[in-house]
């Protein structure tokens, strides 16, 4: 199998940053809003798309990065053989409301923003919590190791 790329953003408001609540065969998660990229999409058009689906946020969201790199390979005991680099990017949602955002994912169940202080209790996919609470504008890209999360 392939490995599949997925972009995502830290997007912030104050100190809070917003995460998709997401449902597969019956687990939930949370993830940073972004998705898979199509053959010939730009990195930043992919997530401005999965911004749009996934939040509402139809304008072009000014984004900086990458900010971080991780990687999520299952072990090979694993029934859900996968392999995804995660290319992390990071915007400011500023006054954007969400309140009546609907997602076109069939998978994603809401969205909340979380101050950091509340990401250590987050069953986060890839579990950046760590990087997230540490991270600050202007940081230099950080490769984060290959991460998974059952």
């Amino acid at each position: 199998m392939e490995p599949r790329i997925r972009v995502s953003a830290i997007l912030r408001r104050e100190d809070r940053i917003l995460l998709i609540r997401q449902e597969k065969r019956g687990e939930q998660y949370w993830l940073l809003p972004g998705g898979g990229v199509n053959y010939g999409e730009s990195l930043t058009h992919a997530l401005q798309r999965e911004l749009t689906e996934e939040c509402g946020i139809e304008e072009d969201l000014p984004l900086e990065g990458p900010v971080a790199v991780a990687e999520s390979i299952a072990p090979e005991r694993s029934l859900r053989a996968k392999h995804v680099v995660h290319i992390i990017f990071a915007g400011y949602l500023g006054g954007r409301s969400l309140d009546a955002v609907t997602s076109q994912d069939a998978a994603i169940r809401g969205h909340r923003l979380f101050g950091v202080d509340e990401l250590a209790e987050v069953r986060l996919h890839p579990p950046i919590q760590r990087f997230l609470m540490r991270w600050e504008s202007g940081d230099p890209v950080v490769y984060l190791g290959a991460l998974w999360a059952p």
